[in-house]
This record gives structure tokens, sequence and C-alpha cells, in this order.
């Protein structure tokens, strides 16, 4: 675990009985949204043994003093640079002593009972180191939060289409085209809002602090699946997420993220060769769709739709082919 260096603490945690649950939620230049989130929170909070926790990422937009005059009895680390997700959580959950911790993002709104349902779901079944919950769009609509561990052959099958074509193949496909209407295990779920057995984390250790932004989870639950736990879902427990509030402004940067902390998950878990292995599968995924969308671009009312898919594949493609600056 890599030290952040320059944190306030600015309420230090209590030294009574450890709650059940510490929620804790990362905050970076989300002032309005994280305060909602808050709100939504305290408002949705049943009668437990509870704590919360906001991990700051050095907000430049009034963050830390909003939450300190709104929300005095929540638990403040004020970070003076941005330490990344994982790490942020981190802070948190070594100076927590709660028996669970549900991780909350800063644009994740719960609905009443989410909390209780995703608790009581641990405590029924102590073989399951972490439990998400349905989420949905602000329309309602159902945002998929449950996928399979990035992997070579994942990549292929994805990229060659096969997994959308057997989408309900226990093997080949993926939770896409599931309704997400039942209590089922998966392989992991998104950290948006879930729930974690502390006792697990004892097991593994926090969040990998390698990855800055994206993958974190998937590596967190692979580990944990390696210990011998396992991930599940639960539609009892519902959660409203807006999705990329946070980095909104910044879609470079998050693209940047998001594919070099996929590389680093391959690479750790697979291998060079497994590394190599995804990103011919990409290679391959990328040219296929610029063909295809450039066909499609002589459809007038397919035009603009089209230029644009297939510069993004484009940029990929390029990328996966000529960025090779790896971390350790």
């Amino acid at each position: 675990m890599i030290p952040v260096q320059s944190t306030t603490l600015t309420r230090p945690a209590s030294a009574t009985k450890a709650a059940d649950v510490a929620i804790i939620i990362v905050s970076y230049n989300t002032r309005e949204m994280t305060l909602h989130c808050l709100h939504t929170l305290f408002d949705a909070l049943p009668e437990i043994n509870s704590e919360v926790w906001v991990v700051d990422n050095a907000s430049v937009d009034g963050s830390v003093d909003a939450i300190r005059e709104g929300f005095p009895q929540v638990q403040l680390i004020a970070n003076v640079r941005n330490a990344g997700f994982g790490a942020a959580n981190n802070q948190a959950m070594l100076q927590s002593k709660a028996e669970f911790f549900l991780l909350l993002n800063s644009d994740a709104f719960i609905e009443p009972d989410t909390i209780s349902h995703l608790q009581d779901y641990l405590r029924r079944n102590p073989g399951v180191a972490v439990c998400g919950p349905r989420l949905h769009s602000k329309d309602g609509s159902l945002q998929i939060s449950c996928f399979r561990f990035p992997s070579p052959a994942r990549a292929w099958l994805e990229n060659l289409w096969v997994s959308a074509a057997f989408a309900h193949h226990p093997v080949v496909g993926d939770y896409r085209r599931w309704s997400h209407n039942t209590v089922r295990r998966v392989e992991f779920v998104v950290g948006a809002c879930m729930i974690v057995r502390r006792v697990a984390y004892e097991q593994v250790g926090g969040f990998d602090e390698t990855f800055f932004m994206y993958g974190e989870e998937a590596d967190w639950q692979r580990r944990m699946h390696n210990a011998g736990w396992e991930v599940a879902f639960t539609p009892q427990a519902r959660v409203t997420h807006l999705g990329g509030a946070s980095g909104a402004s910044q879609q470079p940067a998050i693209e940047r993220h998001l594919f070099d902390s996929l590389d680093y998950y391959e690479r750790k878990h697979h291998g060079i060769s497994g590394l190599i292995s995804l990103r011919c599968a990409m290679v391959v995924g990328c040219l296929l769709r610029v063909l295809l969308w450039s066909a499609a671009s002589l459809r007038p009312k397919m035009r603009t739709l089209a230029f644009a898919r297939a510069k993004m594949h484009s940029w990929l493609l390029l990328r996966q082919t000529l960025h090779w600056e790896l971390r350790l």
C-alpha cells in the first residue's frame, strides 16, 4: 500500500463500540453531488450502529468546508492531493473498526433499507465477501453492475462478438442481458455501491493502489475469489447512480486511466503473454469495427454516428498497437 502524505482527519473516529457498518464516500470536485449523496444517505440510514466517512481527494470546489459545515457527524479525511479511488477508500477502511464497509460513490443515492438488505445478506451468507445492489439511472432504467473478470479469453470473446451472441451461455456469456431481478452469485460488482466483509478485507488487504482509477474493484474481488470468497448481487437493495461525475470534464484522462488500468490488471493476473493476447484481441476487434462503421457511414442517416464510432475505434486501435508504457 502506498501511503498518502499530508492528509488531515478533521474528526477522529469515536473510541466507543465499533460500528456495524462504515459508509465510505470518496469525493473529488463534486461538492453539490456529495452533499446530496449525504442528505439522501442520512434520510435513508436505518436504525443501525453506523458511521459515515468522506475522503476528499483534494477538491478545489469548497467540498471540504461544505461537508464540515453541513455534516459535522461525518468522519472527514481531507487529502492534499488526489490519491485515487482505491487509495482513498483504503484510508478510511484502515482507520475504521466496523464489521462491514459500504463503499458508496458520491453520485450514488441509496434508497431506504438498502444498507439493511446488504448487511443482512452478508450475515445470512458467511461465504460471501462482497454484495452489490441493483443500480438504476436517474430515469429508472437498469444499469449493468455485474461483470465477468477480465482475461485474455474474455477479450477475444467480446471483441469477436461471441459473448454477445451467446449472452446466456454459462461459460462464454456475460451478465449484460440478464434482468438483474434475482439474487445471484457473480464474478464482480462495480464499485459505485458495494458492501464488503471486514474479515475478507483483513485477509486479502485493501485496494491495490497502483490502480488510480478503474479496475481496482475487479482486482480486489479477484483476489477475494482466489482466497475462496464469493461475490453476490441482490436486487432487494437499490441505488440510483448517475455515473461519471468526478471525471465528466476530463474525458481524455479518464480514457487513459481506463485502458492503463486494464493493461495493469491483465499483466498482474495473466502475465505479459496475457497482456499481449489482450492487445491482439482488441486490435482485431477495433479493426473489424472501424471497417463496419466506415461502411455504415455510407448511409446518410448513419453518417454522424458512424464517423464518431469509427474515429473512436481508430484511436483505440492505435493506442493498443503503439502504447506500451507499462506499470510494474
